[in-house]
């Protein structure tokens, strides 16, 4: 079993997975943040680290779903890497911050990957409007995300919200969080792992 949540910045992917995988007892696997060399420049000067950023997510992602796969247990993923190439990326070449030519190259290595990339079972994707984005960013304080533009969340919300539509890769579970707090309130929680066992019980 490998389920995947999806969503923009702050809509609570990370909360979730931790919650979802100790009420389903799956290994949870998080996009490496803390790690991450490149945050840092990138958020003071987008344009100049902007590929090699994304080359770092793209790279971390696949090492990650190799890993998965080769273990074969019931996981759980924070992002996944169709996001990177569907939506960040792609996102960063339209604003200017990504060069042709790297944004090119990026592509290229992300469709050689994905012919050994296996898609979830099921993906969850969050949707949240601008001000729940916003608040949840600025509650967990990350330094790094105070620099994030209310243009650059609205670019990635529209760009997630396309590529759900079309979205045909397996199971999609749609979960609007803007008037949910799974955190604090147990029946939203329970609202999610209704709707998410639901879907499960559906792919066997």
């Amino acid at each position: 079993m490998h389920v995947a949540i999806a969503g923009n910045i702050g809509a609570g992917k990370t909360t979730l997975t931790k919650l979802l995988a100790k009420h389903f007892k799956w290994n949870p696997h998080f996009e490496s943040v803390d790690e991450n060399p490149y945050l840092d420049d990138f958020y003071s000067e987008m344009e100049r680290w902007s590929f090699n950023l994304q080359v770092y997510f793209l790279n971390s992602r696949f090492r990650q779903i190799l890993e998965l796969r080769d273990k074969g247990n019931d996981i759980i993923q924070d992002r996944t890497i169709y996001e990177d190439s569907q939506i960040f990326a792609p996102n960063l070449h339209a604003m200017g911050l990504m060069t042709n030519r790297d944004f090119n190259n990026y592509t290229s290595l992300f469709e050689l990957m994905e012919k050994l990339v296996t898609p979830p079972d099921l993906l969850i994707y969050l949707r949240a409007d601008i001000k729940s984005l916003v608040g949840n960013i600025h509650k967990r304080g990350r330094d790094y995300e105070n620099s994030i533009s209310i243009d650059y969340l609205s670019r990635l919300n529209e760009r997630y919200e396309a590529w759900i539509t079309n979205y045909t890769k397996g199971k999609l579970l749609i979960i609007d969080v803007d008037n949910l707090d799974f955190v604090k309130n147990q029946e939203d929680l329970g609202f999610i792992i209704e709707k998410v066992n639901t879907e499960i019980n559906g792919l066997f």
